[in-house]
This record gives structure tokens, sequence and C-alpha cells, in this order.
């Protein structure tokens, strides 16, 4: 029957969803050490955008290619972020406990900073993953790409956030979320996020020529360029 042929959208879909279950498990393992989980939220980002895109790709093969490949930035950049949002709950805390009178402006920074740091959090394993720059350059440039995406920013962020909601009010569903509940919104996020980044890519390709290298090389290696904050403000719209 056609209705089960390996080209049909029934087993074509089936394939994602396995492709994103599997995904998604690599991606929970690799997080168990935690110094290790922006590597791994690197690797389903490089992977979640391939497979946004329909390019071809092995799960577990890409998954530790890019793993490999941004251990060390990656894990530089996870816990200078940690370091901040554990700085951010502090503060919190103590205005919370402390039982001292603090000053509405001062409360409304600090939540102004910490939904900044989270939108620079959405795109800073995404930014890492493909493009190649040094850590201040691609927190730079996640942080850019977050105000300038802004609404799909907000939509990331509503993304990802579903899962962990679903697991603590709707028990019944907390399976579904613990198998999807980190591939499926980056998935889905790549999706958001693709068009911008295929701009971005194709601006630095004409400049530099990467993507004839690229293809003489038949590698899929992440876009390089020096200055790439300077092309987020100067010349790309927002989409």
């Amino acid at each position: 029957m056609k209705f089960f042929d390996m080209d049909s959208p029934l087993m074509q879909g089936l394939g994602k969803m396995a492709d994103l279950l599997w995904l998604n498990v690599l991606t929970l393992i690799c997080c168990i050490p935690i110094v290790t989980i922006g590597a791994s939220f690197t690797a389903m980002n490089y992977m979640a955008l391939k497979m946004a895109r329909n390019e071809e790709c092995y799960i577990t093969r890409g998954f530790f290619k890019s793993f490999r490949e941004n251990f060390k930035q990656a894990t530089l950049i996870w816990l200078l972020l940690f370091l901040v949002f554990l700085i951010l709950a502090g503060d919190f805390l103590i205005i919370r406990s402390s039982g001292l009178e603090f000053h509405m402006i001062f409360q409304a920074v600090l939540m102004a900073v910490s939904f900044l740091v989270l939108c620079t959090f959405m795109f800073v394993f995404p930014v890492l993953a493909k493009f190649e720059n040094t850590v201040r350059r691609t927190i730079k440039n996640a942080f850019l790409m977050s105000i300038m995406q802004f609404p799909k920013t907000i939509l990331m962020i509503i993304l990802y956030a579903i899962p962990p909601l679903v697991f603590i009010f709707f028990m019944q569903a907390a399976p579904i979320s613990l198998l999807f509940g980190l591939s499926v919104p980056a998935w889905l996020s790549a999706k958001l996020y693709n068009r911008f980044f295929q701009k971005l890519e194709d601006q630095i390709n004409a400049a530099g020529g990467h993507a004839q290298d690229a293809e003489e090389t038949g590698e899929d290696e992440r876009i390089f360029r020096d200055e790439l904050d300077e092309s987020l403000v100067g010349d790309t719209e927002i989409q």
C-alpha cells in the first residue's frame, strides 16, 4: 500500500518522530554530568537545524561531531551563563526573603536583565552550532539576534517552557514531555530562525566564498566570520 511506502507522509512523519526521540535521548544523557550541558545543547541545535532544513543527517554521528568540535567554547559559555543565572537567582532570593524594602526601579532592572539573559540563552547555542567565532562575539551575536528576532525569541521561550509545564501540571503526559521536551522545541525553534540564519550564511558565503570551499570538500563546516555582529547591525533585515 502506498500509505506505508517509505516516501509517504505517514512514514516520513514517523521517521521524523523517531529522529527527534533519539536526539532528545542523546541530549538528556549528555546533560547528566551538568558541565556538559552547553556542548549537549549545541549539538542538539546543530542537528535540529539540519532536520528543519530537511538535510540528510545521521543523528548520532552528527550530534557527537558537533559535541566534540564545540565542547570547549560551549562549556565556557554554559558556565558563564550558569554563573549569571545563579547571581540573578541569588538577587531575587535576597529581595524576597530579606524583609528589606527594595526600590521598584531596582526590581524592574533586575527583571529586565534576567529576561535579556534568557533571550540570549535562546540563541547562543544555535549560533555556536552554526557560526565559528570567539566566545565573546558568539554571546554578543546571540544577544543581537535575540533582539532583532524578538517576536520569534518570545515564541522560542514559550516552546521551551511548555514541556516543563506539561510535566508539572499534566502527569499523564509527563512521559511524552520527557521523551520530546528538548528536541521538539529545538526543532520548532530552528524552523523559526532558519530563514534569518540562511540570510546571514548567504551574506558570509558571498563575501568569503565559503560555500564553494565546503562544496568541494564535501564537509558540513561551520560558517566563520570574525565581524559577524557588524553584518547583524547593518545589513540584515528583521524577519
